[in-house]
């Protein structure tokens, strides 16, 4: 998933304008653990580099889940069942009731699907979906799955079903499509994600030079200028301000 801005330059290339009706804007969402956070679910992983006690190598990479494909269903059933307990928060739903007036694209690195549950429908999950599973001999034999994934749960093929997460050192299959989606952009909405990792940093180079950028975070490791707004405040409150100031 680390990925360098050479390497993203790779997906550049000239796109069309795209097509849009008078006052109906083309918005870019980008979302971050933050704005799920607020729903109650925990953020990636603590400052000492644990994810609820694990080495995140050994529970979200390839090769720990060959390691311990027990320990590491187990680790990401626990993830699940706390996303079922959960809500959609007032941000998420600000931001559905946004694409009732403009075009708006939902490029999340959140696993959860609270963005969809809120009523938007047009979202690209970079790092997977938690409510999916994949064939671990097909990658593209995916399903919705929304119970315990245990060791012996197999595909019709036989092979072992694993979480639909893209996991450290694994390719990042929607970036072509998110990409093109932020080069048709007149303004960028970043809520929640500290900007700092790839490859979801890297979509802010590819933005237009018209479109407006907007970065909601209670502790913005951005600051304000001519073409970024700085919101420092959480994303139930930061969204609803953006969208007051888009409307304007």
């Amino acid at each position: 998933m680390q990925l360098i801005n050479h390497t993203l330059k790779h997906y550049a290339g000239s796109k069309e304008p795209v097509a849009k009706s008078q006052n109906k804007m083309n918005i870019t969402i980008l979302t971050g653990a933050g704005i799920s956070a607020e729903s109650g679910l925990k953020t990636f992983r603590d400052s000492n580099g644990l994810w609820e006690g694990h080495d995140v190598m050994e529970v979200a990479t390839p090769e720990g889940f060959a390691r311990n494909p027990a320990l590491v269903l187990e680790f990401y059933n626990q993830r699940r069942r706390q996303l079922l307990e959960v809500k959609p928060n007032a941000a998420h739903l600000a931001l559905a009731q946004l694409q009732e007036k403009h075009n708006v694209h939902i490029i999340t690195q959140n696993v959860d699907d609270l963005h969809e549950r809120a009523g938007s429908n047009k979202v690209i999950h970079l790092h997977g979906e938690l409510l999916k599973v994949r064939s671990c001999g097909n990658i593209k034999n995916i399903k919705h799955w929304d119970k315990d994934i245990i060791v012996g749960d197999v595909c019709e093929k036989g092979h072992q079903w694993r979480p639909h997460i893209v996991w450290f050192g694994e390719a990042v299959p929607a970036m072509d499509e998110a990409i093109t989606i932020v080069e048709k952009a007149d303004a960028v909405i970043i809520v929640g994600t500290s900007m700092q990792v790839y490859p979801a940093a890297g979509l802010m180079q590819y933005a237009p030079e018209h479109a407006k950028l907007y970065f909601v975070d209670p502790n913005p490791s951005l600051s304000s200028n001519d073409t970024l707004t700085v919101i420092a405040e959480n994303a139930t409150t930061g969204v609803a301000k953006v969208i007051e100031m888009i409307e304007k």
